[in-house]
This record gives structure tokens, C-alpha cells and sequence, in this order.
């Protein structure tokens, strides 16, 4: 049986509603490393908002294994690409997967270290595949 990550995306929901939770996670990664905010230089944050609140429910649906994000998925990873308008270093991901953990962390008062492990296995699957497309 493919393991879905359905915790993941309730986890997610809990993040959600307790407010503020994108922007927690953009004050987070921003200063997780020196070369992050200069790649944020021209972003419409408002935008970036909700094309990244899209991209972690698609990220981890991806990771349970749903055909219905594999054309969501190929874009974001061709965007983050070395040729996409949005390129993303492979060495800058762990930032960006410790930035959301943190932010979860923050969010989730469900948060403990078994669900944590499961974040990273998900995280872990979509950034790889970010990676091997770069």
C-alpha cells in the first residue's frame, strides 16, 4: 500500500489556520542563508503567498505518490531549474526544507518528532526530484 502523507496535509491544514504561517516560513528561510534573499529580490510576495501555500499541498501529494500533480510538479521544478525564470541552487534545498520544519514546528500543535520524520521523507522526495531536474 502507497503511503499517502494524509497526516502531512492535516498537519498542514493545522499550520494554515493558525495564520501567518507562509510569511513565518519566508522570515525563516530568507535568513537561513546568505543567498536566499537576493533570489526574492523582484518577487511579488502576495504571489509568491499563494503559489508557494500551492506548492506544498502539490509537493506533498507528490510525494504519496498522486499522478495528479506530476504536470504541477514538472512546471515548479522546471521554474527552479538552471535554465528556469526561478532558478534554485541544489545546495540551497535543505535550507528551504529546515526553513518549513521550523515553520511547522511553530504552527502545528500537533507537531512532534514522528510527524516530523514523516515532513522529511516528503520534503526529502520533492526537493530530490527538484534536484534531479535541475
Amino acid at each position: 500500500m502507497t503511503d499517502t502523507f494524509d497526516d502531512l496535509q492535516t498537519s498542514y491544514g493545522r499550520c494554515l489556520r493558525h495564520g501567518g504561517f507562509i510569511a513565518r516560513f519566508y522570515e525563516i528561510f530568507m535568513a537561513s542563508h546568505r543567498d536566499i534573499p537576493g533570489m526574492f529580490s523582484h518577487t511579488d510576495f502576495s504571489v509568491q503567498h499563494l503559489a508557494l501555500r500551492r506548492g506544498i499541498s502539490a509537493a506533498i501529494a507528490h510525494a504519496g505518490g498522486s499522478t495528479l500533480t506530476r504536470r504541477t510538479m514538472t512546471e515548479m521544478a522546471q521554474v527552479h531549474g538552471r535554465k528556469g525564470r526561478a532558478p534554485v541552487p541544489p545546495h540551497l534545498y535543505p535550507y528551504w526544507s529546515d526553513s518549513l520544519l521550523r515553520a511547522i514546528a511553530e504552527h502545528d500543535p500537533e507537531y512532534d518528532f514522528t510527524l516530523e520524520q514523516r515532513w522529511r521523507k516528503a520534503l526529502d522526495h520533492t526537493t530530490s526530484y527538484f534536484i534531479q531536474h535541475y
